[in-house]
């Protein structure tokens, strides 16, 4: 499993960083609230503001986090669901609503400061198999248009983050990039309305998953400390994934004739559990080493000394309830755990030499559910198949944190798990007397045993059925009013 170190000379980076006034770039997090165990908005805007994070990537217009946000002072990227996107292309009636519903309705004296609207998420992404590419510029066009009906569109801009896998290279040499042939055109007209409304492109890059997909990917490649496998490009020299990737991207705007165009970073990061090379370790050396690399200003081969715009790592907190298709570690991107604890010591470069905790969070009793010790566990594995349907127990995998606690350990863990979710409830503890409450805490070394939170929001069983429905109602309405519209 990697675990990679600080070295004397990354000491000697920091030193100097520390001494050298910050770059332009500022460092942002992606606030995801797929969790099982959701903080109040409000803590996770004070969370943000303690620890002097001033922009923030959403992927949703979740309104109790927008009202939340109102009056921090914190710049927005409100997300758009690629779900959205064929309705929103279809209708300017429907357009118009999203926006006044999501955007006018929040910028107001002392409102939240949104300044991007991300329309989709990733749509061009290769095993979409071009389900969304054709449904981007009409929704693009017509949100743009609400945008100037709305009087924002000077203030507010349009950006489409976009998945690295939009392009390609000849040989894996950065110089040779181009966009995936198939998106030359859409890419071209996406450009061009950047270019033309003063926008950047947004892209998100992760060389966790170039390293988890491909085993022949060299691991010290992906991080910023060198590598004993640079990659040569004529007289550049790259030693890190996110350069080269980086510049791979840079070199496919050019062929489009758009050398300059700004670049944000709309997700990176590494995540610290659920896979092998996915450990706090690794997620404290990747983050930091970003942000120093960001913060030096250096820039990459193909743009010296001009760093990307902004770069907002993925992600703030884990989210339990994401899906773990793409893999395990999904649950575990977080810098923070689900309650708003750093995970590990991270220097931003934002004023703080270190993460600061969530403040006021409100925790259940400290009690947890265990396997009886006495109890015949030859029937558990429909009540662990049970738990872990709903529950979050992917840390039990091969790689994860608590994969070596033992047979009666993993069926605690997935007990405990289940009984958190479900607010202590005695009776989620039961498991046909299989399952017991107790009050000494069964976490063993690195494997955490959680206690869930009282002060949660919208993602309890109950109210995140609540915000689906909230969901569900916002595309009727929206399809209603297409309706009236034709």
């Amino acid at each position: 499993m990697l675990q990679p170190s600080f070295t004397d000379v990354f000491s000697l980076l920091f030193l100097c960083w520390v001494l050298v006034p910050m770059a332009e770039s500022a460092i942002g997090v992606n606030w995801g609230t797929l969790s099982s165990h959701r903080l109040k908005p409000s803590t996770v805007v004070d969370l943000l503001r303690d620890n002097r994070i001033s922009k923030v990537k959403l992927f949703e217009a979740d309104p109790d986090v927008l009202k939340a946000l109102m009056g921090s002072g914190i710049q927005v990227m409100v997300g758009i669901p690629n779900e959205m996107l064929s309705l929103l292309g279809s209708s300017s009636v429907a357009a118009d609503y999203w926006v006044r519903q999501n955007v006018s309705a929040y910028i107001t004296k002392g409102g939240a400061d949104i300044r991007y609207v991300a329309v989709g998420n990733e749509p061009f992404l290769t095993s979409y198999n071009g389900q969304f590419v054709n449904l981007v510029m009409p929704a693009v066009t017509n949100i743009q248009q609400s945008l100037v009906k709305a009087n924002l569109a000077g203030y507010v801009k349009i950006v489409v983050p976009c998945n690295a896998d939009a392009y390609e290279s000849s040989g894996g040499l950065p110089s040779q990039g181009a966009f995936r042939s198939e998106l030359t055109q859409i890419m071209t007209q996406l450009v061009q309305f950047l270019n033309s409304n003063g926008s950047p492109f947004v892209v998100n890059i992760y060389p966790f998953l170039s390293l988890y997909d491909n085993g022949d990917f060299p691991q010290d490649y992906a991080f910023f400390q060198g590598t004993s496998h640079a990659v040569t490009d004529g007289s550049n020299v790259y030693t890190n994934a996110f350069d080269g990737n980086y510049d791979t991207l840079v070199a496919a705007l050019g062929k489009l004739g758009y050398n300059q165009m700004p670049i944000v970073i709309g997700e990176i990061g590494w995540p610290s559990d659920g896979a092998v090379g996915a450990n706090i370790t690794a997620a404290r050396v990747f983050n930091q080493g970003l942000v120093y690399h960001i913060a030096s200003n250096k820039g990459t081969p193909l743009r010296p000394n001009a760093p990307p715009m902004d770069v907002y790592l993925f992600g703030l907190l884990d989210e339990g309830a994401k899906s773990t298709l793409p893999g395990n570690f999904e649950r575990h991107w977080g810098i923070f755990s689900f309650d708003g604890q750093a995970k590990y010591s991270l220097n931003l470069g934002l004023g703080n030499k270190e993460l600061r905790n969530a403040r006021n969070v409100e925790y259940l009793p400290s009690r947890w559910c265990v396997a009886k010790p006495s109890s015949d566990l030859t029937n558990v594995v429909n009540h662990m198949k049970i738990a872990c349907s709903v529950a979050d127990c992917t840390t039990l995998n091969y790689g994860g944190s608590c994969n070596e606690i033992g047979e009666k350990g993993n069926i605690s863990y997935a007990f405990n798990s289940y009984y958190q979710l479900r607010m202590q409830d005695s009776q989620s503890c039961e498991f046909d007397g299989l399952g017991m409450v107790t009050f000494l805490d069964p976490s063993v070394g690195d494997c955490h045993f959680l206690v869930g939170v009282i002060d949660k929001g919208l993602n309890s069983s109950a109210s995140q059925t609540t915000y689906q429905w909230r969901v569900l109602v916002l595309f009727l309405t929206l399809h209603w009013i297409f309706l009236l519209s034709m």
